[in-house]
């Protein structure tokens, strides 16, 4: 059986920099819009919280745009939303029944891998109880698929790009499908600057880092771009350098990145006192418990 992530691992160094770079959110301003307009209503329909809507739409924003989980793949996403839910008195009052998330957490505890393909293969081992995770999984691509077009890059990152190319090796870093990263990229004509595209069926983003770039790479030439605590965590863990694009702030972080970060990096001068002071500003943008507890 062929490894998903082997283009990862067999990419070879041609510049002397690597830069991973997440998508949503950090790229592209779709974040809202995928989550509002899409997994929301889902979230919803498939796990039957229409009698606490209002409560599942709060629960669900704040799990993936508004404190430290955002960004975060879908699954462990999901099992955090509903564990919030059920805790919550409000949806206790209206004695709404909410999906019991232990097989998908003990899935979840083993797989790496976290995307449709291996939750089908799951279910047809015989974990019939994940079947409706799959349904509300595969019936939220199908929505993104329908609404999310014509969302352009934010403004600076074009030019970013074009830059970060000329002296690194660069790929996509993501939790979301491929096939929509690859949809995306390739619409707005950015598609041919990046070495390879990594979404959720090629691992979590710091095995991404860690197949592409570990070993090939001086820590101090590697760099990861994105907008949520994953993105830094995952930097981390491969002893990268990490440049936040701050929620809310995107476009003023892709300037600064433009005018002054990018520059750092090559330069040698990103690490230390630049860089801790970029992640107090991002770690200080979101909150890690719900306003309502």
């Amino acid at each position: 059986m062929s490894d998903p992530a082997q283009a990862l691992k067999d990419l070879t160094p041609q510049k002397e920099f690597f830069i991973g770079i997440d998508s949503d959110g950090c790229v592209f301003d779709t974040m809202e819009i995928k989550h509002k307009e899409c997994f929301t209503p889902m979230f919803v329909k498939h796990f039957r919280l229409q009698a606490a809507s209002k409560y599942a739409r709060e629960v669900w924003d704040f799990v993936n745009l508004y404190s430290k989980t955002r960004g975060c793949n879908r699954f462990p996403a999901l099992i955090r939303a509903l564990g919030l839910l059920r805790a919550r008195k409000e949806v206790i009052a209206r004695r709404v029944a909410i999906w019991d998330t232990k097989p998908l957490e003990e899935w979840v505890a083993r797989e790496t891998k976290l995307g449709n393909a291996a939750l089908k293969k799951e279910i047809e081992g015989g974990n019939t109880a994940l079947q409706q995770v799959m349904e509300w999984s595969l019936a939220v691509n199908r929505t993104v698929e329908d609404i999310v077009f014509g969302v352009p890059p934010f403004p600076l990152f074009r030019e970013s790009l074009e830059r970060m190319v000329q002296r690194a090796d660069t790929i996509v870093v993501s939790q979301t499908p491929t096939e929509a990263l690859v949809r995306e990229w390739t619409e707005h004509g950015i598609v041919q600057h990046v070495r390879v595209i990594a979404g959720q069926e090629l691992g979590t983003k710091t095995e991404h880092i860690k197949f592409a770039a570990d070993g090939k790479y001086p820590t101090n030439k590697m760099l990861m771009i994105g907008d949520a605590p994953g993105d830094y965590n995952a930097a981390k863990k491969n002893h990268a350098l990490f440049f936040p694009i701050v929620p809310g702030h995107e476009e003023a972080s892709w300037e600064r990145f433009f005018k002054e970060g990018l520059d750092r990096f090559f330069a040698g001068t990103f690490a230390g006192a630049y860089e801790a002071e970029l992640q107090k500003e991002f770690d200080a943008s979101l909150p890690e418990h719900p306003h309502w507890k």
